[in-house]
């Protein structure tokens, strides 16, 4: 059965054109364009990215044979606890769509020791081709942080991406597979994975090109997400980027509604910092006229917090975590 999300009266689904990049084009009018696209969207997506193609199709082809595999092979790799593979259940609190799934950490020693469980026939095979999306992907990241330290004004490039170089970075991949219905039966409104934001630093995102991506950039306004260019990958915001960005950046709610007709499967690298790294807003972004919206906080403690709660409960966490200055206010 797919699950059915009632949509409220309230919801519009508009068509709006969401910023394409093209990385190869000059580096200040590169960074300009993404530091836009982060204020008035938290999401883009990035063409000539230089990720390779042989490189990406290896870790499709890895990702299809995985969920193509009965449930009780899918399942030696469970439960995501957090980490493994996991249907249906997303988390630990209740939420539920209609996707399957599998979560990785990033680090080379877990990528080979989980790659057994995950792939009996050759592991090995299975291993090297996660190593060699997620030093891509990793890249990627960093060149996109550093492209935004450089729009912002920042003299150092690399006061974003440092904190996802540590080899001790939380960053991880999760790969989303959401079945077609066997009888044709969801309906336009059947969600695949509630809405949410993404507590790491930042997302990129590569699809299979069918549509059911949404991000919401005002309550009750979603936009589709078009796959097009399929040679594109999309990115988005986090939660501990818009806490460094001091709000200026936006980290964009989004969902997935599932296709009667098409599968889809995406691939998700999660940037985040080692465990122990703080999070707060750079000192550059900081004026009198605009304090820190956010008080400092480690990512475990962030991290701690978006695993307590529901999805949907997701776009209310950084309330949690605002500067005493801004409660003060909020009370008088």
């Amino acid at each position: 059965m797919v699950a059915s999300l009632n949509l409220s009266k309230t919801e519009k689904i508009i068509d709006l054109e969401i910023p394409i990049i093209d990385l190869s084009a000059d580096r200040s009018e590169v960074s300009e364009l993404i530091v836009k696209a982060c204020e008035e969207f938290g999401f883009f997506k990035v063409i000539n990215h230089g990720v390779p193609h042989d490189v990406i199709a290896r870790m499709e082809q890895q990702s299809y044979e995985f969920f193509s595999k009965p449930a009780s092979g899918k399942q030696q790799a469970g439960p995501a606890n957090p980490y493994g593979y996991g249907c249906k259940n997303i988390g630990l609190k209740g939420d539920i769509g209609e996707v399957e799934y599998l979560i990785l950490q990033t680090n080379p020693l877990s990528i080979d020791h989980n790659s057994k469980s995950i792939s009996s026939t050759d592991p090995k095979k299975f291993s090297s081709a996660v190593r060699g999306y997620v030093e891509a992907v990793k890249k990627l990241a960093c060149e996109t942080l550093e492209l935004m330290a450089v729009g912002l004004g920042f003299p150092d490039p690399s006061v974003l991406s440092r904190l996802i170089r540590d080899v001790e970075c939380d960053s991880l991949l999760r790969f989303n597979h959401y079945p077609k219905a066997d009888d044709g039966a969801a309906s336009p409104s059947s969600i695949g994975f509630g809405e949410h934001t993404d507590p790491q630093i930042l997302t990129i995102l590569r699809s299979n090109g069918v549509d059911g991506l949404q991000i919401s950039l005002n309550d009750g306004v979603w936009v589709p997400v078009n796959p097009h260019p399929v040679s594109a990958f999309c990115i988005n915001v986090g939660d501990a980027l818009q806490v460094m960005t001091n709000g200026r950046f936006l980290s964009v709610r989004h969902r997935v509604m599932v296709n009667s007709y098409k599968s889809r499967m995406s691939m998700a690298y999660f940037s985040a910092p080692r465990l122990d790294a703080t999070i707060s807003c750079l000192p550059g972004l900081l004026t009198p006229q605009k304090p820190p919206l956010y008080r400092s906080f480690t990512w475990a403690e962030y991290k701690k917090a978006a695993y307590s709660l529901r999805l949907g409960d997701s776009h209310s966490r950084l309330n949690l975590f605002k500067a005493l200055q801004n409660d003060d206010e909020n009370s008088n």
